[in-house]
């Protein structure tokens, strides 16, 4: 293709300011008659290199009886104003289709789609035409970027976005040809939409069917990881700096709302956030001190999610997977130590890509929140010295929980209620575990076996917190339940003090309790993975084809069974018993019932489980960052135990490498276990029977020679994910001591 500059001179052309289907065809017809695209490409340069041209052109036709010649169909384009700002008008213009049409005096965007599409199908197979086009956007973006940029352009944003709209319908935009000069410049000029223009052409481009919205995903994730591997990015040259990327990135953000916006959002409210968050009106210590962002009002949100009024947990499902929108080779650039001083400083002019955290897959997130908690863990040290040095108290710099095994909840329910009562800022704090009567300093072990005890005791049937299904096999809130909410309260910090101090808990919540930790309230859809035999039962009450009320005779009363197996009958509605469910109030019924089962029946038992849980995650950007099933991830680890993955990140210390004999025999003995087997193996190595967040190739065990061949068992630290191993003289010795020692080890050290 050749890209030399295009002639924009004089031709039978030389009055047109701006382009419709009607007179690309035109032009088109008579090149073809001469066999010469000469005013072809003189008509698309001249237009395409003119925002004032380019943002008249394609409008759709008003108050007209006929199409345009050569269009089978066509469709308008609009996007509704934003709720929170009302644009103001341009000029009109004339109002024929012969000037561009009028500007929308609605203030929306008016494109004919269809016919941008077709003009491009027809354009786009000759080389010649889309080197005017390519030349022609070269031209024009950066002056676009400067008026969005330097003036006030929002009186003018919607003309801007019928630019834009036309520009990347073009189909070609991920080729080299644009990648190489004109893309990054046309998403420099986008990303200078204002707050209230992106929030527009989300709406707009929400419209699309799914290929549309992916072929635009799949655009500005081309030149990102085009732009990622063209470029050395490390230390000293920041992703982050290059602008290129970081346009990319803001363009894909808009498409990333379009695809939530198109997805199955949840129409009900969510909960209220007075209860959610520990508030304060008085400034912290901290504060004072200038040694964080602290937000007491909440955390932090997303300026665009704000204007179009949407979450990405309102999307149940998403046109598109989220998992689509990660860039996977940006994350390997990226350096998340850099990135989150950019984040929490906040600094003008410097762009976090922490900000935009559906581009982030989870371990990157996860190196982000490690951070966090890190530096919030450090800063309540210095306060805690500076404490003790003002009034003279002992300096207490850790979380310090001693409990006695045979009465663990009794003690750490009485700790934790004291530490969250007097200072809660305590719970911000590193966690320091001791087992009274034992000897052995936590560097992260004891603190594994606390939580896997603490969960073991709560969970348990007998105890009767939680009710247990064994076909989903999921824990849910016992409403009946005889425990005091300080219990709830408990294992709800516990939760957040296992994300806090990284550690992975065995819990089996259903995913409506991760939706309703990040302010959701539970629906009939949430019912399918925690009560799927309730779920059936009123999926067939709104799809009988019947008389629901002759048929199934039911009323707005409803039966359960409580603690000791009586039935407790509840009312939907004030005198649910007389009121029959009938074809007409059946999804009120559904709505309600779901309602009460996931939200109203146990609303005392979760408040007080979610207060614990914001006791210690309220200030993190955890919220901000992850999504529920995200939250999962972060709290019961991965279930996928890929051991090879293990095997290549395993490091080898006291003599072993990984071409060693018992090395071999090791990991062929390993590989030969079962599922069970193997889980028994990483709770003995690890303290946790879950991969980490990344899979098993980020948890980084070492393999130590521990002497000769000898009757000892294998042994372990999990503090450290070390395993102490003798150089076993034959594989079977080794088979036999190690399935030995992961069977019956239990506590600090090993039986």
């Amino acid at each position: 293709m050749n890209y030399k500059d295009t002639d924009l001179g004089e031709d039978d052309f030389s009055g047109l300011n701006f382009l419709t289907e009607t007179k690309v065809c035109e032009i088109l017809t008579v090149c073809e008659e001469d066999k010469d695209y000469t005013p072809m490409i003189r008509a698309i340069g001249k237009v395409f290199s003119n925002s004032e041209f380019l943002m008249r052109s394609f409008r759709q036709a008003k108050n007209k009886t006929e199409v345009e010649q050569g269009a089978s169909s066509s469709s308008t384009a609009t996007s509704k104003p934003s709720t929170s700002k009302k644009a103001e008008k341009k000029d009109d213009k004339s109002s024929d289709d012969d000037s561009g049409g009028d500007d929308d005096d609605d203030d929306e965007v008016t494109v004919d789609i269809d016919g941008v599409r077709r003009v491009y199908d027809k354009i786009l197979p000759h080389e010649q035409i889309e080197a005017a086009i390519v030349n022609a956007l070269v031209y024009m973006t950066p002056s676009v970027e400067s008026e969005l940029t330097y003036h006030d352009a929002y009186s003018f944003d919607h003309n801007y976005l019928n630019l834009f709209v036309i520009i990347m319908e073009n189909t070609n935009l991920h080729s080299p040809e644009y990648l190489e000069s004109a893309l990054p410049l046309v998403c420099k000029a986008m990303s200078a939409l204002s707050l209230p223009g992106q929030a527009r052409l989300a709406r707009l481009w929400s419209g699309f069917a799914i290929e549309h919205i992916r072929r635009l995903m799949e655009t500005f994730q081309q030149l990102i990881t085009y732009t990622v591997v063209c470029n050395d990015f490390d230390d000293e040259n920041l992703v982050n700096e290059d602008e290129t990327v970081v346009a990319a990135v803001k363009c894909l953000k808009i498409v990333y709302f379009a695809n939530i916006l198109a997805g199955r959002l949840d129409s009900d409210q969510n909960e209220e956030d007075d209860d959610m968050l520990i508030e304060t009106n008085d400034l912290t210590l901290q504060e004072l001190l200038g040694e964080e962002e602290r937000s007491p009002r909440g955390p932090r949100v997303d300026p665009l999610e704000v204007e179009l009024g949407v979450r990405a947990s309102d999307c149940r499902c998403p046109l598109i997977s989220f998992e689509e929108f990660i860039n996977e080779p940006l994350n390997e650039v990226l350096e998340m130590d850099k990135d989150f001083v950019l984040f929490k400083v906040n600094t003008e002019g410097k762009f976090a890509f922490m900000n935009c955290p559906f581009i982030l897959n989870p371990v990157t997130k996860n190196q982000g929140l490690y951070y966090d908690n890190r530096i919030r863990m450090y800063s309540e040290r210095r306060i805690t010295a500076l404490y003790s040095m003002v009034d003279g108290q002992q300096a207490n710099p850790f979380l310090r929980l001693k409990v006695r095994r045979d009465h663990l909840i009794d003690d750490a329910l009485i700790r934790l209620e004291m530490i969250a009562e007097e200072n809660p800022s305590d719970l911000k704090k590193q966690l320091y575990v001791e087992f009274e009567g034992e000897q052995g300093l936590d560097e992260g072990g004891v603190s594994k076996e606390f939580f896997q005890m603490v969960v073991e005791e709560i969970f348990n049937p007998d105890i009767g917190m939680f009710t247990y299904d064994e076909t989903t096999k999921v824990f849910w809130f016992n409403s009946s339940s005889l425990e005091n909410e300080g219990q709830y309260t408990l294992i709800g910090i516990v939760l957040g003090l296992a994300i806090y101090n990284n550690c992975i808990l065995d819990v089996h919540f259903p995913m409506v309790v991760y939706r309703k930790l990040m302010g959701k309230k539970g629906t009939l859809l949430d019912l399918a993975d925690s009560h799927p035999a309730l779920y059936q039962s009123l999926k067939e009450i709104l799809d009988y084809e019947g008389n629901v009320e002759a048929d199934m005779m039911l009323t707005f009363q409803i039966s359960q069974t409580d603690l000791y197996g009586d039935p407790v009958t509840h009312d939907l509605r004030e005198f649910g018993e007389d009121i029959p469910v009938t074809n007409d109030n059946r999804k009120e019924f559904v709505s309600q019932y779901a309602d009460y089962v996931l939200n109203q029946s146990v609303e005392v038992q979760f408040k007080a489980f979610r207060q614990g849980f914001h006791q210690v995650t309220n200030e993190s950007p955890l919220k901000y960052l992850f999504r529920p099933d995200e939250i999962e991830l972060l709290i019961c680890g991965s279930r996928n135990l890929d051991f090879r993955a293990l095997e290549e990140s395993t490091d080898y210390d006291g003599g072993y490498n990984k071409e060693s004999r018992v090395i071999k025999d090791f990991w062929e003995t390993v590989h030969s276990f079962g599922d069970e087997q193997k889980k028994l193996f990483l709770q003995f190595t690890t303290g946790t029977d879950r991969a980490p967040v990344g899979g098993l190739g980020k948890l980084k065990m070492i393999i130590a020679k521990n002497g000769e061949d000898s009757d000892r068992l294998p042994t372990s630290h999990t503090c450290f994910n070390a395993l102490l191993l003798p150089e076993y003289s034959t594989k079977e010795a080794l088979r036999e001591r190690l399935l030995k020692a992961i069977t019956y080890a239990k506590g600090f050290g090993m039986l």
